[in-house]
């Protein structure tokens, strides 16, 4: 396949996308950087390489680039997929792209999440006017939204005024692929989406209009939400970043150190699988771990035992 080509088809292929496959329109904007990121590497290649290689050896070569870059193996898994996706849509128009290469092994890493401490000193111990905000109430709300659902950033700014049932205490989510689910909020976070509303929410014409706005009463960006969840961690005694994932994390963590079953956490995360869901498993047996070396009572026997013995 020559690179006009590879184009044209490439175009064809986020089109189909975002029409037939509704994906979210995060997931497209990624499918489309890592096709332009490899297009622009395609183009600054010697014209005698690429009349000699192939697509897949090229390929080859730009992910070997990555990795001299230092790319994290979680991206270049991502940018993988994404070839799949398109040799898959290729075959289906009766291209052959064989490019047959191994996604990286990605080691799995802990989550990085709040303790239920600062959890609590972010919802409970700041005043509105602390807050350098022009909308403590709405950025209050976003705080707990997020960790009362664990719902994802971009799904946050999605909410629209017709999708929350203030009687049943839920939200309808439009998750990835443009699946939706059920996300549930207790009477904290009702409180404070209350406020936000009656206070300094914008009069509501219709049901269609976006939960949370900015000063122009546009719809919220993510990179807004994250500059407002980056704003509470100057109330931590924390070096670590805080971001709407980490509270989504924290969302997660929490609920499985008290018990819950990790199927419902998967459900209430909009996790398509089991494994995405099983990295907090990790978190949770470490507290288990500590929580077992604390009140086990073989510790208490030991202990006396140990207090007991005259050598």
């Amino acid at each position: 396949m020559k690179q006009n080509e590879f184009i044209e088809q490439s175009k064809q292929f986020l089109e189909t996308l975002e029409v037939e496959r509704n994906l979210s329109v995060h997931t497209i904007r990624s499918y489309n950087t890592d096709i332009q990121q490899f297009i622009i590497f395609w183009q600054r290649m010697p014209d005698n390489d690429e009349q000699v290689l192939s697509v897949r050896q090229i390929l080859e070569r730009y992910l070997v680039s990555l990795h001299y870059k230092k790319i994290k193996k979680s991206t270049i898994a991502r940018k993988l997929s994404c070839f799949k996706s398109f040799e898959r849509f290729l075959r289906n128009q009766s291209i052959d792209l064989t490019l047959n290469i191994q996604r990286p092994r990605i080691e799995k890493t802990v989550p990085i999440y709040l303790t239920i401490d600062e959890i609590n000193h972010l919802l409970n111990n700041i005043n509105n006017d602390d807050l350098p905000s022009k909308f403590p109430l709405r950025d209050k709300a976003i705080l707990e939204l997020l960790y009362a659902t664990g719902i994802r950033c971009s799904e946050l700014v999605a909410i629209t005024i017709g999708d929350i049932n203030e009687t049943e205490k839920t939200i309808r989510i439009h998750g990835k692929g443009n699946k939706q689910r059920l996300a549930l909020y207790g009477q904290h976070a009702a409180r404070a989406l209350q406020k936000y509303l009656h206070v300094e929410r914008p009069t509501i014409a219709q049901q269609t209009e976006p939960l949370f706005v900015n000063h122009r009463n546009q719809l919220l960006t993510t990179r807004s939400v994250q500059r407002i969840i980056k704003m509470f961690r100057a109330f931590l005694k924390t070096d670590r970043p805080i971001t709407p994932h980490k509270i989504r994390h924290s969302f997660a963590t929490h609920l499985l150190n008290r018990g819950a079953d990790l199927r419902v956490v998967q459900e209430l995360l909009g996790h398509k699988t089991l494994s995405s869901t099983e990295k907090y498993t990790h978190v949770s047996l470490q507290h288990l771990k500590k929580l077992c070396a604390t009140i086990h009572p073989l510790k208490k026997i030991i202990h006396n035992d140990d207090n007991n013995n005259d050598d």
